[in-house]
C-alpha cells in the first residue's frame, strides 16, 4: 500500500498536496479521501476502508487504558476529502500537535502514511539509527528475515 517517503510543503491555509504514488492508492477506494488522527508526535493518515478496520479493532478493547487511548485517538480523528488539486486541508489542532508549520515529510508505512514535521522526522530517523545498533532490535528484525 503506502511506502517510501518524500518532503513537501504545507501552504498558509494548511493544505497539503498528496503525492502521486499515494493518490494512486487513495483513488482505488470508494471515497477519494483519508481519515487522519494523531499519535507518536505525528499525523496518521488512513484510507477510509483501513480506518473502518482500525475502528473494528478498537471496538474489541475495553480496558481503562484503552478507553483513554480511544478518547485521544478517535477524538482527534477527522475525515478529509481530497480537492480537485489533490490536496487535503489538515486541521489546525492536528498541525499544532505534530508541530507542523511548513515543511513536512510523508512516510508510507504500509497500512497508512504518516505526516511528520521535517525536524521531528529527522530526530526520529536518528533515534531509529541508534536503535538499530541494539542487539535485541537486530534480533527482532532478523526474526522476520531482514
Amino acid at each position: 500500500m503506502f511506502q517510501s517517503s518524500s518532503c513537501h510543503t504545507i501552504d498558509d491555509k494548511g493544505r497539503l498536496i498528496i503525492p502521486a504514488r499515494f493518490r494512486k492508492v487513495l483513488k482505488e477506494e470508494e471515497e477519494y479521501g483519508i481519515v487522519v488522527t494523531i499519535k507518536d508526535g505525528c499525523i496518521y493518515a488512513f484510507t477510509c476502508s483501513e480506518w473502518k478496520a482500525v475502528e473494528d479493532r478498537l471496538r474489541t478493547v475495553n480496558t481503562a487504558a484503552m478507553q483513554r487511548f480511544k478518547r485521544f485517538f478517535l477524538g482527534n480523528a477527522c475525515p478529509l476529502k481530497c480537492d480537485k488539486q489533490d490536496r487535503i486541508l489538515i486541521p489546525q489542532n492536528l498541525r499544532t500537535y505534530a508541530q507542523i508549520d511548513k515543511e513536512v515529510v510523508l512516510v508510507g508505512v504500509l497500512d497508512r502514511f504518516e505526516i511528520w514535521a521535517k525536524e521531528k522526522w529527522e530526530q526520529e530517523q536518528k533515534k531509529m539509527e541508534q536503535e538499530l545498533e541494539r542487539e535485541d532490535v537486530k534480533e527482532e528484525i532478523a526474526s522476520i528475515g531482514l
